[in-house]
């Protein structure tokens, strides 16, 4: 398990024992540049494939547009719809949205594809379940609601409706900025950072548990073949709910970052 593989929890050990899974998972070895800032590893890798695999994905489902798209066109029509309507347009409105959607589309795309990796067959890891992921997801959704928010409004008036809101008392004018500074400029990005980070992890976490101990019932105590089944069955029905949780992330993340872009663009919070 310290490849976090979860396929390898299929297979037997010298010992047979339960080898629940661990932290460590998230630390594999260095495959390259080992002792250096460029130290690269399994997930390092994991995360390159991804975002190859989104590359070709995009240029090859968009390559040839024709009005009356393919069965490849239309899944990335798809995509980039549901992106439009469901998060853009109805965010930020037709206006703004037009604006921002390739960057939000750009969101999606990268995070989904990178939390899929948790479910693939041979990879088994998700590519946001490391810090730096998603951390560089939450910078850019960061840097995106402070620029537009600074365009829109200018740097003066964007920091006074960020962290005055109208109607406030003047003796409480200190008070409330602390408190807004915190919540918009802090809290947003933390929030956005941790739950990518930790909903990956615990996924990972889960499904290693569950075919873990499908190995240990079945190659480790006889007799227990039902509870292996039963643990295998947990085991696959989790990976669906991943799969889910992988949409699901990502569309949370992109929606967040195009509402708060709505909160800076807005003339008074």
């Amino acid at each position: 398990m310290t490849q976090a593989n979860v396929l390898a929890a299929l297979l037997p050990t010298a010992d047979n024992e339960f080898h629940p899974p661990s932290i460590s998972d998230f630390f594999p070895q260095v495959l390259l540049f080992e002792g250096t800032p460029l130290a690269f590893t399994r997930i390092n890798l994991v995360q390159v494939l991804a975002t190859l695999v989104l590359v070709v994905f995009l240029v090859w489902g968009t390559r040839r547009m024709r009005v009356v798209p393919g069965r490849f066109q239309s899944v990335v029509e798809l995509g980039f719809g549901f992106v439009r309507d469901q998060v853009a347009y109805q965010v930020l409105g037709e206006k703004d949205g037009k604006r921002f959607m390739p960057i939000l589309s750009a969101l999606f795309f990268g995070i989904l594809f990178m939390n899929l990796t948790g479910v693939i067959p041979g990879l088994n890891i998700a590519g946001t379940s490391v810090a730096g992921a998603p951390f560089t997801f939450a910078i850019i959704a960061y840097v995106l609601f402070i620029y537009a928010g600074i365009r829109k409004q200018g740097v003066g008036r964007f920091l006074k409706n960020s962290l005055v809101p109208s109607g406030v008392p003047v003796y409480l004018v200190p008070i409330i900025a602390i408190v807004e500074l915190i919540s918009t400029f802090i809290a947003r990005p933390v929030s956005l950072f941790l739950r990518l980070l930790l909903n990956m992890m615990v996924g990972h976490l889960m499904l290693v548990l569950f075919f873990a101990a499908t190995q240990f019932f079945l190659l480790s105590l006889n007799g227990f073949m039902p509870l292996a089944a039963g643990t295998l069955a947990l085991g696959f029905a989790f990976t669906l709910f991943e799969i889910f949780v992988a949409a699901l992330q990502a569309y949370v993340f992109t929606v967040l970052t195009a509402v708060y872009i709505q909160l800076a663009v807005a003339e008074e919070h």
